[in-house]
């Protein structure tokens, strides 16, 4: 039985897939005394299953350490939890199938793990471009994640689900407790992203012990039809729409009804502003211009919520409030 299970959904995407793959099998393991047995367990989310070919071939260089699950349903929280439910290690890592680690990632994750007795331990995703990105979008850090000293600790604001050791009972725990038993990621949340959010808000609220390791980073490929301004703007917009859902669903009764309040005036005040210095600058300086009207976007996607529009980001499917 594997002792550390890593886990990747993907739809259509097969040959990234292979990338990712081709990385984990030369992954080194030689500074981690009597390092752990792994398995690799993928779910393809695609009813054509794209990915069958690829896991197929892979299949053989892994010798029986590959696990491969085929769910169609375009809802990545029920994908990411039948990963989780096939795994059977007591250390469960999450990475993306458009990302690539480097070749002691496992070693490092595992060794800060260890050093801080963590119970998940985060790393950094770096930017990758194709080679027709303009040069204002690699130049103005889009895609560029905050990162940390290792040993940080983290709260849920600075959690991703893109590059992550987590410790398997605490996903458990949350199964258990936070959602019905379906598994720790929220279905409700799985078409339109912010499922990794409310799980890391969860364990955060549980105690979890989360801790950054800056020596474990994969990069990411960023395709040419993201690396645009409308791109851009709708992932603000669908930002924003998450964050003001993702704040409510941790309250309850009274308190609720007085964050929404709050929020909402906020969110309404702050769309005006940021448009307003859009405006302004756009004569001036397009690039400053630019990154206040993405914050105007986020502030529209936070108010979108309140008249029950949803942005799916997985699937067409109503997301439940």
């Amino acid at each position: 039985m594997a002792e550390l299970s890593i886990c990747i959904c993907t739809y259509k995407r097969p040959e990234l897939l292979r990338r990712l793959l081709q990385a984990i099998l030369t992954q080194s393991l030689h500074g981690v005394p009597n390092g752990p047995e792994i398995e690799v367990v993928v779910v393809d989310n695609d009813s054509l299953q794209s990915a069958s070919t690829v896991l197929a071939e892979m299949a053989v260089s892994f010798d029986g350490r590959l696990k491969a699950l085929n769910l169609a349903n375009s809802n990545i929280s029920l994908a990411r939890n039948a990963a989780i439910a096939a795994a059977s290690g007591q250390w469960i890592v999450m990475i993306d199938d458009d990302e690539v680690p480097i070749p002691d990632w496992l070693e490092q994750l595992l060794k800060v793990q260890k050093s801080e007795q963590a119970d998940v331990v985060f790393a950094p995703v770096l930017p990758e471009y194709s080679a027709t990105t303009p040069a204002w979008i690699r130049e103005g850090g889009y895609f560029d994640r905050r990162r940390m000293p290792t040993g940080t600790k983290i709260d849920h604001k600075d959690a991703r689900s893109g590059n992550v050791l987590i410790r398997r009972s605490v996903l458990l725990s949350i199964s258990a407790t936070q959602t019905g038993g379906e598994g720790p990621f929220d279905p409700a949340f799985g078409t339109t992203g912010g499922e990794d959010t409310m799980l890391f808000r969860r364990l955060d609220k549980l105690g979890a012990v989360m801790v950054w390791c800056d020596e474990a980073p994969a990069n990411e490929f960023i395709p040419a039809d993201r690396a645009t301004a409308k791109w851009l703007l709708q992932r603000s917009y669908r930002t924003g729409q998450l964050f003001i859902r993702t704040e409510l669903a941790m309250q309850e009764g009274g308190k609720k009804i007085a964050a929404a309040l709050m929020l909402g005036a906020r969110a309404c005040l702050q769309f005006f502003l940021a448009l307003l210095f859009a405006l302004l600058l756009l004569p001036l300086k397009y690039l400053r211009s630019f990154s206040w009207l993405r914050v105007a976007a986020s502030q529209l996607g936070k108010l979108s919520y309140f008249w029950g529009s949803a942005s799916h980001a997985y699937g067409k499917q109503p997301a439940k409030k």
